[in-house]
């Protein structure tokens, strides 16, 4: 498992070339150790000593360490060697920095302790400071993003974008301050981080200062966005979607007959979406009616209307409980074929969508959500081919949505409107020309601070199996 980074470093140096501003790279050659080699005989390869070799190699100082096959040796530039010579145009990798603290952490970073040089020389200059580790989750699905975001940094250079691109690990118990006291931070353009809630606001104050956008991409708490100009939440909270999805529901069904079918699932966490929904039903003075999923046929099948189209809304967003009713749904229409039904259901509803599929379009579902993940699409497919061939492995097939396409479109929809419009840059849909493969975003200012993501969206499985996208 040690190893496990350094194979994800390797392969972000064997992806990117970034352009001709940045510095050349600290390694001449990534070696791949075959069968039989020793560190001595790869050292005399390349014409460098063996404790030059093991100082580009920390864990070569280990004790026990073996040198095995398949591992990857980074050789680096002999001592004499002038680097000089190196072309500009040299393969430059991300620079990831592995937490490190310092003797004295500050309690703070400020403009004033910095010296902030910006550069007009067209480059967008990228930073990430996100958990980059193979220790748990939250750091294997920072991977994923992040080589999202080098798949599309790699797209926009063949576009003749112009990016640089620093990365930082930044794990649960780092001090993310220290991180901002690194070399040519306070230069960047942009940075995406931090995922975890107590580090945006250390970022935020060093990002105002700095004058840096700031984009977190991931849910947090807290509301420094309505105070800070230089964020961007993508983020939107449960009650903000529950409201959305409440706004939507309504809009969609003014002439359905609503049925809520409650699931027995006493670990739901969707009971609040479902009492508000009623709250506002009851305001509009439409009427509903209620059942259980336990109900006796005859009992179930009075809920709902032989005159109007019927939309159903569970109690529960679990595949048990969502499979049984389309159980009882499918001995209803045995007895009662004409009646029109449809279903209003939850994001996690997409885990299921390979079982349930030809049970979403046989019931007419819709699912209100942030993202649309569609696996059939054509770029969605030759991105996630490019991804395989790319690091040798496939993007998490549970994750939904994608994290490397989270990272992928982030990435592809900042860096095309910093580039076009620069500090006029405010997220606007309109101010980008980028048709998103999954997460599609559109940022509102919040007050007088930052800007947060308004997409929202209902995902429609139709009868004729075919899908729709319904943005709001």
């Amino acid at each position: 498992m040690k190893f496990l980074f350094r194979y994800f470093l390797v392969g972000v140096m064997m992806l990117f070339a970034l352009d001709a501003g940045a510095q050349t790279t600290k390694w001449q050659y990534i070696h791949k150790v075959k069968k039989g080699e020793t560190i001595f005989g790869i050292a005399k390869e390349y014409n460098v000593t063996i404790p030059e070799l093991i100082e580009a190699n920390p864990e070569m100082k280990e004790a026990g360490f073996e040198l095995k096959k398949g591992n990857y040796v980074f050789v680096p530039f002999a001592k004499n060697d002038d680097q000089s010579k190196q072309s500009a145009q040299t393969s430059q990798p991300a620079q990831t920095t592995q937490k490190s603290q310092p003797t004295t952490t500050p309690s703070s970073v400020s403009a004033s302790s910095l010296t902030t040089v910006k550069s007009n020389d067209g480059v967008v200059r990228v930073g990430v400071m996100l958990p980059l580790h193979n220790d748990d989750g939250d750091g294997r699905r920072m991977i994923e993003y992040y080589r999202g975001m080098l798949l599309a940094l790699n797209q926009l250079k063949a576009e003749g974008i112009k990016t640089e691109v620093n990365a930082w690990n930044v794990p649960i118990d780092a001090d993310i301050r220290t991180t901002l006291l690194k070399e040519g931070v306070n230069r960047l353009d942009l940075i995406f981080g931090p995922l975890y809630s107590n580090m945006v606001k250390p970022l935020a104050d060093y990002c105002k200062a700095n004058n840096i956008k700031m984009v977190i991409p991931y849910s947090i708490t807290g509301n420094d966005v309505a105070e800070n100009s230089n964020i961007f939440q993508v983020y939107q909270s449960p009650e903000e979607l529950n409201n959305k999805a409440i706004g939507a529901f309504l809009e969609r069904f003014p002439n359905h007959h609503p049925i809520f079918i409650d699931c027995n699932d006493v670990t739901s966490d969707k009971g609040v979406f479902t009492s508000n929904l009623r709250k506002q039903l009851d305001a509009s003075k439409i009427t509903y009616n209620l059942t259980n999923v336990k109900t006796p046929l005859a009992d179930f099948r009075k809920a709902f209307s032989v005159n109007k189209p019927n939309v159903i809304v569970l109690n529960s967003a679990r595949s048990p409980q969502l499979n049984a009713v389309f159980s009882k749904l499918d001995s209803l229409q045995q007895v009662s074929p004409g009646i029109a039904i449809s279903m209003f259901g939850y994001t996690e509803w997409f885990m299921y969508q390979k079982y349930d599929l030809s049970q979403f379009y046989k019931y007419n579902v819709y699912i209100p959500t942030t993202f649309y993940y569609n696996a059939a699409a054509d770029k969605t497919e030759a991105l996630e081919k490019l991804y395989v061939s790319t690091y040798g492995e496939q993007m998490d097939p549970n994750g939904l949505p994608r994290h490397a396409i989270i990272g992928y479109d982030q990435t592809m929809f900042f860096v095309r409107g910093l580039n076009k419009y620069h500090a006029a840059f405010i997220g606007k849909a309109d101010q980008s020309t980028w048709k998103p493969l999954q997460t599609r975003l559109d940022f509102v200012r919040v007050g007088n601070g930052g800007y947060k993501n308004r997409n929202f969206q209902l995902v429609h499985f139709l009868p004729n199996q075919t899908m729709e996208a319904i943005t709001y």
